[in-house]
């Protein structure tokens, strides 16, 4: 049916997608939602990104797509003159990025993207078609099943390679791909701070985001969630209280400490309140006779879920539906707490108007359309990226991070872990600005299958890096530019990987022909976050629950 199957929309789908078209081969991509764009659109995530995401040292098409969500604001949107000649506009001046926006403008946005492809044939796009079967002859995989979430009916789809970029590695599970689940133990992967014991069940918790505005005197309380009461009261072992409250854990320190949603003029920016951290619109940037409230997009530390995992041993589809529900009754629970009790540093309690926007989500109840997921299956892989190949603790001093003669991207981020399912608290590591290398792409056994997603090489720990934004478009771009150089010299990935002057040949399709970078300059693979002009703060501390 084409020449590359990809089984995911996400960013790193898109990417694979997108680059697999423009070096002339049909693709057939699959999604989940009726939105492209995973965790930048349908999870209505702001993008996490590094301090050097406004230089040259990032992918031409990443650049793109920045590029092309401001035009989008600047052609469709009422921007202030000030806001609209900014190179650098950032429409909703959050402190996570440096280009917060809405959701929707970042579906136009890859939509656009990929119009000339789609038009010309070179890419068909199946929205709303989930994988449910795989089929496989030895070491390949021969078939996958989709079936449409709209109708039910299910087809049969073939390539000869496949790019598995769904959110939880779920090709790995239908086509027996050997993969990993969970945290591996110390004695596993030799990292300082890797669990003592492996556990499947140490997952990253998951997120329902949602965007709110803030309209005071008016009413938008929504209904009661049913499980209200069980969040407002119970308390975690390594939790400072109830989750429904403005305690949480300053990863700093590791102890509690408060932040409240406000705190200051609303239309202040970089305060360390929560209303300010994923802003995803600014009214001081935009015409006030149209636009007269900030929106918000919560993504915040008391709605994260890690009462259950979505994968792994002993989860069946009743199990991960029930807690993709108890997920979403918790943010709408947090939601119902901050309009009804949630104290007021001035005194009251309760912001009655916080109002849902299901406009900019695309769906009724008003929350993102899909879960975000942080962890997702990872594959048993040539090469495993470990935490002493990135992370600052484990290197020497100015060493920066490991040097693959392989790469085949960059990227930057702490190791950022989330609590887990396992009990286990917040981990976050400062790490070097690192590569992607060929071999965390390449199962070990399985030839025509690569993972663009949060499924490739990495540890539960380096997961924790190589999942962001920036990241997964790199690595969906380089799954992109090797199932395309595969098709055009009849090869496959491993023989691709075992072969230096096939990797080579790679490496210059990428950097060469895609302006994907495959390597820092060294004066950037030495730095550390803390020494950057500018960027996340560099944090490090030792989880205190580790059982």
């Amino acid at each position: 049916m084409g020449d590359l199957l990809v089984v995911g929309g996400g960013l790193g789908g898109v990417a694979a997608a997108l680059t697999a078209a423009r070096l002339g081969h049909r693709v057939v991509l699959t999604e989940e939602t009726d939105w492209l764009g995973g965790q930048l659109t349908a999870q209505a995530v702001p993008s996490d990104e590094h301090p050097w995401i406004e230089t040259a040292h990032i992918s031409s098409t990443y650049r793109e797509l920045r590029t092309r969500v401001r035009d989008y604001y600047r052609r469709n949107y009422p921007l202030r003159p000030d806001a609209a000649a900014n190179p650098t506009l950032n429409p909703g001046l959050g402190n996570v990025s440096r280009l917060c926006h809405e959701p929707r403008v970042g579906v136009a946005v890859l939509d656009e993207m990929l119009a000339r492809y789609v038009s010309a044939g070179r890419i068909t796009v199946l929205y709303r078609h989930v994988p449910v079967a795989a089929t496989t002859d030895g070491d390949r995989i021969t078939a996958v099943t989709v079936q449409c979430l709209r109708t039910g009916d299910r087809r049969t789809l073939t390539a000869p390679f496949i790019v598995d970029a769904t959110e939880l590695g779920d090709l790995l599970e239908l086509a027996g791909v050997e993969h990993v689940v969970g945290a591996e133990s110390r004695d596993d992967t030799g990292e300082q701070f890797a669990a003592p014991l492996a556990d499947p069940a140490d997952q990253q918790a998951i997120t329902w985001c949602f965007p709110l505005e803030y309209r005071p005197g008016e009413e938008h309380v929504v209904d009661k969630p049913a499980s209200y009461e069980h969040w407002k009261t119970h308390v975690d072992p390594f939790w400072p209280g109830p989750q429904l409250s403005w305690e949480k854990i300053d990863i700093h320190t590791m102890r509690g400490r408060a932040n409240y949603i406000f705190e200051g003029d609303l239309d202040a920016t970089r305060l360390p309140d929560l209303w300010h951290f994923r802003r995803i619109r600014a009214r001081s940037q935009f015409d006030p006779r149209l636009i007269d409230t900030d929106i918000s997009l919560v993504n915040w530390p008391n709605v994260d879920y890690w009462e259950a995992p979505l994968v792994g041993p002993g989860v069946d589809r009743a199990a991960r539906e029930r807690a993709l529900r108890r997920c979403k009754e918790l943010s709408l629970s947090y939601l119902y707490w901050m309009q009804t009790e949630a104290p007021r540093p001035e005194g009251g309690h309760g912001y009655p108007g916080l109002r849902l926007r299901p406009d900019l989500t695309g769906t009724d109840d008003g929350l993102a359309k899909s879960v975000y997921v942080r962890e997702s299956r990872r594959i048993r892989a040539r090469f495993t990226v470990l935490e002493h190949h990135v992370a600052v603790v484990d290197r020497p001093e100015g060493a920066g991070s490991e040097v693959f003669a392989d790469a085949v991207g960059v990227g930057h981020y702490n190791i950022d872990l989330h609590p887990s399912a396992a009990g286990v608290n917040y981990v976050n590591l400062e790490c070097y600005p690192f590569q992607i290398p060929l071999g965390a792409l390449i199962p070990i056994r399985v030839r025509n299958l690569v993972p663009a997603n949060k499924n490739i090489g990495t540890t539960h720990l380096t997961n924790g890096c190589y999942r962001l934004h920036p990241e997964e478009w790199s690595i969906g771009e380089a799954a992109g530019a090797l199932a395309a150089l595969c098709l055009s010299e009849g090869t496959e990935p491993h023989a691709v990987a075992d072969s230096a002057e096939r990797t080579a040949d790679l490496q210059r399709l990428l950097a060469d022909t895609l302006g994907a970078p495959i390597a820092w300059p060294d004066e950037i693979r030495r730095t550390r976050p803390s020494q950057a002009a500018k960027g996340a703060t560099p944090v490090y501390a030792l989880p205190e629950v580790r059982a």
